[in-house]
């Protein structure tokens, strides 16, 4: 049977209750709603209870013994009410200061103050929570609300918030004082409490709303004020909220004033470089926090893991400032350093330190220390051994590493020479050199197709409808978009005959080289605006000359520009109809293109020349068919 007190009478009486219903909450139990009115219950004035009508839902009951707390979810919710006071008037992040744009004139690029990475909007709207759960050392006080759930001889859970006096009141029970409690003891307290009246129950304790906390952030902070945060706020929380320190502000001291005296001086770069919180003191009401102003400043730049401009305090050196730049990276000169210090205030000249000396020489302010690079130096091909990779037809293909200067010759006897099947003039030989360079044209070549094409409205024929040239505008995008995503292939055109047997063995290697053999192909490919795009055989019957293959596909469309066809040949070579392109003898591997016939004024002569210029820079014959499909 389970009981349950009523104050029904002026006298308690017991009540018989079903021992699986937990519906009902008796009356005058310490878990009832005072507010229902019950004769012996009371309220505090400055208490107020939100807690609706209890269901007698069963609670889990969870130790709360130092070491665990009320369960995560009830933790995770309860921490999350952060009440701050919003200004609408909030700064934004603060400007570069002085030194951060003299550096910029001097470094040629902008380096940004070491933590200022920080002070992000999500930060300074200070959304998140001071901490995920509520630690047992947590001291109560006024403001906070507790939670009480019971289960046993009596149910249900109610929520009280601790008055002005450091007091809650249960009904049958009455005031208990909890201001000055450790969380971890408050379980203790009130089963202490409510043991007096009742027997056979278990509580279950946690806290749902943290008390606001009211502390000024003063000095050389970027939005200083008042702000109310909540009690498990510390240093950091309310100097986030703040904005952070403004342009002329310390990252290396935040000083924290309580009744007048210096509690703690926390340094940003114990959390920021070590994640050493341990100065970063709990907020109290009334508290004072106030930033001085910035302090000396130094500039890294260079091959360092961090590029920033740091503050440094007096006597630090300069090796210790690199630690601040989390050292040197991977590809850095480790035996020296370039300093540059201000002369007589209106000048600045550079110094070169090796970096054994760093550790003794002290920073000064105004210092910009830039590490060079020696691992990304482009090295001479002369001082260069190389891996070479050759397959095709060659009898041992295969990646082959050569000493510096090494001919071709020696690294085709290695491969064992060419088969009886090599089409020497096919060669495909591609640099890495060539690739890089061959890019960097490219995209120049790209950008001012496209500046071309977006000044077209200026240069394209009145009669054209908007429409029409809306269209074609739209239609020249779209090649470009799709050269765009093509890149070079670092051909080298060699400069041999279609009658060649042997590579040129004097041609120098360079590292990554790629040579590829093919066998002699049989068929010549005629593609663009013709009635029948295809590779044909050759064949020496049906004549041999571009023209005679032209026919053999269809002959050329209407649309087609039969000005502009050109051959591309085995090696690379681009021969245009100017050069006689109709009338040449087709050789193994040639690919015929028909171009589309553009308009002079409209918006296709802008990118008209783009499969020429694709060709120019190594893109393949099959990548210009594409493009025209």
């Amino acid at each position: 049977m389970l009981l349950a007190i009523s104050l029904g009478s002026a006298h308690a009486q017991i009540l018989p209750q079903p021992q699986a219903q937990g519906s009902n909450i008796p009356q005058g139990s310490p878990v009832s709603d005072p507010s229902q009115g019950t004769t012996g219950t009371r309220r505090n004035d400055t208490t107020t209870d939100t807690t609706p009508a209890v269901t007698g839902e069963r609670l889990e009951a969870v130790e709360v013994d130092g070491q665990t707390s009320q369960n995560d979810r009830n933790d995770t919710n309860r921490t999350t009410t952060d009440r701050v006071e919003r200004n609408p008037r909030l700064k934004p992040l603060p400007p570069p200061n002085e030194f951060e744009r003299f550096v910029e004139r001097t470094a040629g690029r902008k380096l940004p103050r070491f933590g200022s990475d920080l002070l992000l909007p999500s930060n300074r709207d200070y959304a998140t929570p001071a901490t995920a759960t509520v630690p047992s050392s947590y001291i109560l006080n006024v403001g906070d609300k507790i939670q009480i759930g019971m289960t046993g001889s009596i149910e249900g859970s109610v929520q009280r918030e601790i008055d002005t006096n450091g007091r809650i009141f249960l009904p049958k029970v009455g005031s208990i004082r909890l201001a000055g409690t450790r969380y971890g003891d408050l379980k203790e307290t009130i089963s202490r409490a409510i043991g007096l009246k009742y027997r056979n129950f278990t509580v279950n304790v946690g806290i749902d709303d943290l008390r606001g906390v009211r502390v000024y952030v003063t000095g050389f902070a970027n939005n200083p004020g008042a702000y109310t945060v909540n009690s498990l706020s510390t240093m950091v929380n309310a100097v986030l909220a703040a904005g952070g320190p403004a342009a002329g502000g310390s990252f290396r001291s935040v000083k924290l004033y309580r009744n007048n005296e210096l509690v703690s001086d926390f340094d940003l770069y114990q959390m920021l470089l070590r994640g050493d919180r341990s100065g970063d003191a709990t907020l109290q009401n009334e508290d004072v926090l106030f930033i001085p102003p910035v302090g000396q400043q130094i500039a890294v730049t260079g091959s360092v893991n961090n590029e920033a401009i740091f503050e440094i305090k007096p006597g630090e050196t300069l090796d210790q400032v690199l630690g601040y730049a989390g050292g040197t990276n991977s590809l850095a000169d480790q035996s020296r350093l370039l300093l540059y210090r201000l002369a007589n205030y209106d000048t600045i000249g550079a110094k070169q330190i090796d970096r054994a000396q760093a550790a003794s020489t002290a920073a000064a302010d105004g210092d910009i220390v830039q590490i060079l690079s020696s691992g990304s130096l482009q090295r001479s091909v002369l001082r260069q051994s190389v891996v070479v990779r050759i397959e095709g037809e060659v009898n041992a293909p295969g990646n082959y590493y050569v000493p510096a200067n090494t001919p071709l010759s020696e690294v085709l006897a290695r491969a064992g020479g060419l088969t009886s099947r090599a089409y020497v003039y096919g060669t495909r030989y591609e640099r890495v050199s060539e690739q890089r360079a061959q890019g960097e044209a490219f995209d120049q070549a790209i950008q001012q197709l496209e500046i071309s094409l977006e000044a077209s409205p200026l240069t394209a024929d009145s009669a054209i409808n908007t429409g029409d040239l809306a269209a074609q505008r739209a239609s020249g995008r779209a090649v470009l978009e799709r050269l765009r995503a093509i890149k070079p292939d670092g051909r080298l055109v060699l400069d041999i005959t279609p009658e060649t047997v042997a590579l040129p063995g004097e041609f120098l290697l360079e590292n990554n080289d790629r040579i590829v053999v093919p066998p002699r192909p049989i068929t010549v490919g005629v593609f663009g605006a013709v009635y029948r795009p295809a590779s044909f055989v050759l064949s020496d019957a049906r004549g041999n000359r571009v023209e005679d293959y032209v026919e053999r596909a269809g002959g050329a469309l209407r649309a087609a520009d039969r000005k502009e066809i050109f051959v591309v040949r085995a090696n690379g070579d681009v021969v245009s109809r100017r050069r006689g392109a109709m009338k040449a003898q087709v050789l193994p591997g040639d690919v015929v293109f028909v171009p589309i016939k553009t308009q002079a004024s409209s918006v296709w002569s802008k990118i008209r020349d783009i499969s020429t210029i694709a060709f120019q820079f190594g893109i393949a014959a099959a990548t210009v068919v594409a493009l025209t499909r």
